[in-house]
């Protein structure tokens, strides 16, 4: 009688619910690399377009024209004391192409991507290579170079307006393009310009490379370069330069470094 009670029971209200497996888990989206990340295409051939301190650009200034430079006493003295000969005669003759000052030499770049986390860029003026990366550190005890550790990273979106903030991903007023932020370290001591303005193996360099596209088609990017030293400079050196976009590298012509 108990076991026909029970079937009954059984078919008039169902087998009891039994547990039920979780739901799969949506799957995630693999993130998307730098290379696939980028909100604005900097690849390419680029030329400068000196609209500014020809006197320092054009030509390597006299010795001792260091105007605009915020170098302290220290800087001066060892500015005052180039000799280019002398940079020759030690293979030093790339002091005035590292990473803080050879944007501003006028010349050509190319710049392509080297991997998808690495942007390339290679200057016809001396010859120079610079590697970006995105989300790399530089090795424990690596040597340092002309051209330095470039960690970069797309400038995320604007985030209100206030003072402006140091390092990467830090708010500047004014800005609402996408820009790529790059900061440089494990810099050899080099040259803020031709004729000697020194800066140290201490150096920070922060670049912020703005890109726009102009009615007529054409495409610039402007980068704004700060260089800060506390070893030579009394306060944070910054220049902007200008890159126009070329249609392919017909003009691009490496040049050895020159100390003169």
């Amino acid at each position: 009688m108990r076991a026909l009670t029970l079937i009954t029971a059984f078919f008039v209200f169902g087998a009891p619910a039994l547990p039920q497996p979780p739901p799969a888990a949506a799957k995630a989206k693999p993130a998307r690399s730098p290379r696939e990340a980028a909100p604005v295409d900097f690849t390419g051939y680029w030329v400068s377009v000196v609209t500014e301190d020809w006197r320092w650009r054009m030509v390597t200034p006299i010795k001792g024209d260091f105007a605009g430079i915020p170098l302290n006493p220290e800087g001066r003295r060892v500015g005052n004391a180039w000799n280019p000969a002398q940079d020759e005669s030690a293979g030093e003759q790339c002091r005035a192409y590292g990473a803080p000052a050879v944007m501003r030499i006028p010349g050509r770049l190319h710049i392509a991507w080297e991997n998808d986390t690495t942007l390339r860029i290679d200057t016809d003026a001396g010859t120079q290579t610079r590697l970006l990366h995105f989300g790399g550190k530089p090795q424990e005890g690596a040597a340092k170079s002309w051209q330095g550790y470039s960690a970069a990273q797309w400038e995320p979106a604007l985030r209100g307006s206030g003072t402006p903030q140091q390092g990467l991903g830090a708010t500047r007023e004014g800005n609402q393009g996408r820009s790529l932020e790059v900061v440089t370290t494990k810099l050899r001591p080099g040259y803020l310009r031709k004729n000697g303005p020194p800066y140290s193996a201490n150096a920070v360099l922060k670049e912020f490379f703005d890109l726009s596209k102009e009615p007529n088609g054409d495409t610039w990017f402007v980068v704004t370069t700060i260089v800060e030293d506390p070893t030579y400079l009394n306060e944070p050196f910054v220049t902007s330069t200008n890159f126009k976009k070329q249609s392919d590298g017909a003009g691009f012509s490496p040049l050895a470094c020159s100390a003169r």
